[in-house]
């Protein structure tokens, strides 16, 4: 067997090294202040559960990319987590049953997948998120987009766009005309009129021109408000109109996007969900919506979940800090003060014949030597 290299991963898992481990802590710790700010409190979940609990309600969408193992202690199945939002969903149906509603709860945290995806090739991911549970309101909805929007454009993601899906109106419509969803379920997310008009029978036509209607969210709606459709689905358009109304006055900065069909990653979704993007990430940004949470006793819930990998990719890269090389004898008040200044010090552990080839080497920009500071 040939050596194996130190430095060798898993595929999909990487190392992140200076600068971008502190870039994310930066960027992760912005975001959560923003989340702070309107009144979302922090959870910090286990990274590991029993499976049933993990893969229970919500979770049950994550078991395909769930690593699952024998607990040693209890002799029982766990899994690592692959989402954090079914796990702040457990937490609010059990600790924080008794909280006031609406819930409002953040948390950041890593989380590990099987695969990876062909524009998200990595395992492990960096999640800041937020879900706001106790409410069904268009309220609810439009602050879940508000907030996360803010959010990135806090951190510096230029360009933002938001890509609004309604994936119950289809089934509404499949309902309304004794269609089974399944039968035009990959068409459409493959964006096929063709297969839709062959496969649709009553319901074809409707849903032809939904598939034709996605673009610019008011454009979409102009067009969905002329379509006749049965009452469920017709409440599903009220109520997206309503957001995208709302969100205009408390977003108005954000581009959006609609696309009436899109249904793939929002499985388990109920009601209006959102993906986030700009043109300089490969991937979405974030993404989220409404669902229901809890197992015995089901509770109305929206929220987001925002990957840091894919926002390092579009924010502008971090500003080196000031760094300082504190030539031998440097009184430690000295030093002291100039970190409290905004210095970063890197202090001389022994003799140094040449401070400035030294602060050069370590990457200083200047040195303190004698009570002075110099210029590298």
């Amino acid at each position: 067997m040939s050596e194996q290299h130190p430095a060798l991963l898993p595929v999909g898992l990487r190392d992140l090294l200076p600068p971008e481990a502190e870039a994310e802590a930066v960027v992760v710790a912005r975001l959560m202040a923003v989340l702070a700010s309107h009144g979302y409190e922090r959870v910090k979940p286990p990274l590991i559960e029993y499976e049933e609990t993990l893969l229970s309600g919500a979770g049950a969408a994550m078991a395909p990319e769930t690593f699952r193992l024998m607990d040693p202690m209890s002799q029982r199945m766990i899994g690592v987590r692959a989402d954090m939002t079914p796990q702040v969903a457990r937490i609010a149906a059990s600790r924080l049953k008794t909280a006031p509603r609406p819930l409002r709860l953040s948390y950041a945290g890593q989380v590990l997948r099987v695969r990876g995806g062909q524009l998200r090739p990595e395992r492990q991911v960096g999640q800041v998120g937020a879900e706001l549970i106790g409410s069904e309101t268009v309220a609810a909805d439009v602050e879940a987009v508000s907030v996360a929007a803010e959010a990135l454009s806090e951190v510096g993601v230029p360009n933002l766009s938001v890509d609004l899906t309604m994936p119950t109106l289809v089934p509404a419509i499949c309902r309304a005309t004794g269609v089974a969803i399944e039968q035009v379920r990959d068409a459409l997310d493959h964006k096929d009129a063709a297969r839709v008009a062959a496969l649709g029978g009553a319901a074809a036509a409707p849903l032809g021109a939904l598939l034709a209607a996605a673009g610019p969210a008011k454009r979409t709606l102009a067009t969905l408000a002329a379509l006749e459709l049965p009452p469920a689905a017709a409440a599903e358009r009220q109520r997206l109109a309503e957001v995208v109304a709302r969100l205009e006055k408390a977003a108005p900065g954000l581009r959006m996007t609609l696309d009436p069909v899109e249904n793939r990653g929002f499985e388990y979704h109920t009601g209006l969900t959102f993906t986030f993007f700009t043109p300089g990430a490969s991937g979405e940004l974030g993404r989220g919506g409404r669902y229901v949470a809890g197992n015995g006793a089901p509770e109305p819930a929206t929220g987001f979940t925002l990957y840091t990998d894919t926002i390092l990719q579009a924010v502008p890269a971090p500003t080196r800090p000031r760094r300082l090389f504190l030539t031998p004898g440097t009184p430690p008040e000295e030093a002291r003060r100039l970190r409290r200044e905004g210095w970063v010090t890197i202090a001389a552990l022994g003799r140094v014949d040449d401070a400035i080839a030294e602060a050069r080497r370590l990457g200083c920009t200047h040195v303190f030597e004698r009570g002075a500071l110099k210029e590298v």
